[in-house]
């Protein structure tokens, strides 16, 4: 099994920056690409960003590409998201996600394993 905690959430105003990070434990030799959703009340959980382990390739949503990146470190395998210059849009629960296919894929139902999620709140 892949187990799959995520920290670095918190409120901040908008314009602001978070770095979020998701560790990942156990069985990682099954990770070969991760990924990072977010779900707002009311809504369906929507893709954010993903990155392939190796080689690094990454992908965005349009809503986040330029102000948003997906970076790994394979050391302590760790993902992360940054996020920029941050909207109220941008206000949701984000969700670390990993697999073990190297295909990069937007839809949720491609990842096997999930992190409890992370609160993200953007005040105006």
């Amino acid at each position: 099994q892949v187990q799959l905690v995520e920290s670095g959430g918190g409120l901040v105003q908008a314009g602001d920056s978070l770095r979020l990070s998701c560790a990942v434990s156990g069985r990682t030799s099954n990770v070969y690409k991760m990924g990072w959703f977010r779900q707002a009340p009311g809504k369906e959980r929507e893709f954010v960003a993903a990155i392939s382990w190796n080689p690094s390739v990454t992908y965005y949503a349009d809503s986040v590409k330029g102000r948003f990146t997906i970076s790994r470190d394979s050391i302590k395998m760790t993902t992360y998201l940054q996020m920029n210059s941050l909207k109220r849009e941008d206000t949701a629960v984000y969700y670390c996600a990993a697999d073990r296919t190297t295909m990069i894929s937007m839809v949720p139902q491609r990842y096997d394993y999930w992190g409890q999620g992370t609160q993200v709140t953007v005040s105006s």
